[in-house]
């Protein structure tokens, strides 16, 4: 209830606080506190579907006018854009903080290891953004930027679509020591459990996520240690599927070719689609992380990547409401952080 004053008179008002935000503050839903957290499929407090309902309606129209042109450029920077948006979760939380540049109080993440020479799509978020300036000035965070970016991706490869909680403000800081913390492509399947859950996140998400490599391709650095070092021993991974093996050779020879590529999912690289999960099956997982999700003995990664090789429907559903949860990762909400003008500098 709130009292009004109008010509003197005093009204009374059965309005909701919450609506008076709406409309003093478009697309402000005030999220009390720091970081928030969210659960599986739900919506963290203080982030909404409907967040920039008033103050910038066409915000996704934008994304996805940019999306498209990038990818009818260069398909693979749908998969980067996945990745990025990965990268910058599992560090600070969801705060855009990857897309710092070094500065006098910044030490940038992308100099990390994880990140130097790997991470890609910055210049389509700087569109992304200017655009979103041009139209809605100082309204569309960074960090939202990269989960509608990575959402948009995923739907333009043909995967799900999904209800996608807004309202993350971006971070003041960056942090190079968290973002050396990513589970890296010569994981372990308890490497990767242990990475998971120290964000919350578990087996259901380490594998429906890393359905995300259905799309995207990898550098040869990444997968060498599998074709000629596995064990220290001067031998091959015994699980890699032998024809897979030598066609693998002749991309990733033993000595140089680091920067060669490979697909992530040779059989549909462009299509996200759960052949990724069948090709593991059969012992053409690229990655040691990949592969490992059935040969690292842990029968409930080993049952999920069996259900989502024959069920797409089922892997699209648990992939959506993981990307949910995976951007629910202590958001910057509020008054709470800010929003950049320009991702790759605090204001």
């Amino acid at each position: 209830m709130h009292f009004i004053k109008l010509n003197n008179l005093l009204v009374i008002a059965l309005v909701s606080t919450s609506l008076l935000s709406s409309y003093a503050y478009p697309g402000f839903n005030f999220g009390w506190g720091g970081r928030n957290h969210g659960s599986r499929g739900g919506i963290s407090y203080g982030l909404s579907p409907q967040f920039y309902q008033f103050s910038c309606p066409q915000a996704n129209d934008i994304v996805m006018s940019v999306l498209e042109k990038a990818m009818a450029k260069t398909m693979r920077i749908a998969a980067s854009l996945l990745r990025l948006h990965f990268h910058d979760c599992f560090v600070q939380g969801c705060d855009a903080s990857i897309l710092l540049d070094d500065s006098p109080a910044i030490v940038s993440e992308k100099n990390s290891g994880s990140n130097k020479n790997s991470v890609r799509g910055f210049e389509v978020i700087d569109e992304i953004k200017a655009k979103l300036e041009e139209a809605c000035p100082q309204t569309v965070s960074c960090a939202d930027i990269l989960a509608l970016a990575a959402r948009g991706s995923t739907i333009l490869s043909g995967g799900p679509n999904l209800e996608l909680p807004l309202g993350r403000r971006d971070s003041r800081t960056a942090s190079l020591i968290g973002s050396n913390n990513i589970p890296p492509p010569n994981a372990t399947i308890q490497n990767l459990i242990t990475f998971f859950k120290r964000q919350g996140l578990d087996e259901v998400d380490l594998v429906a996520r890393s359905g995300a490599h259905t799309i995207g391709v990898a550098r040869c650095a990444t997968f060498k240690q599998r074709l000629y070092n596995q064990n220290g021993k001067n031998e091959a991974d015994v699980s890699i599927e032998r024809t897979f093996y030598f066609g693998l050779k002749t991309v990733c020879p033993r000595s140089g070719g680091d920067n060669n590529i490979s697909p992530l999912d040779f059989g549909s690289p462009r299509m996200f689609d759960n052949t990724y999960f069948k090709f593991i099956l059969q012992g053409r997982g690229l990655l040691n992380s990949d592969q490992v999700l059935l040969s690292g003995g842990v029968i409930k990664t080993q049952e999920l990547v069996k259900k989502y090789a024959q069920d797409e429907a089922l892997f699209f559903q648990q992939f959506a409401m993981s990307m949910i949860k995976l951007g629910n990762l202590r958001p910057i909400t509020g008054f709470n952080g800010q929003v950049r003008k320009n991702c790759r500098r605090v204001n």
